[in-house]
């Protein structure tokens, strides 16, 4: 099976969807996670994601 459109829906994002976490402060990471942070929603990276996940 073709593998042609893997990544397309990031493709259309403002740099790809990459940024600098909030959270990790790491920056060049894909922020793709939206997750609610002192009352402000703010797209996060995936390591940051599962670390909150699994605090809760």
């Amino acid at each position: 099976m073709s593998k042609a459109h893997r990544g397309k829906g990031i493709a259309t994002l403002v740099s790809a969807g990459r940024g600098q976490c909030p959270v990790c402060k790491r920056d060049g990471v894909k922020l793709l996670y939206e997750q609610e942070i002192e009352g402000v929603k703010q797209k996060i990276c995936k390591i940051c994601k599962a670390t909150i996940a699994n605090k809760k």
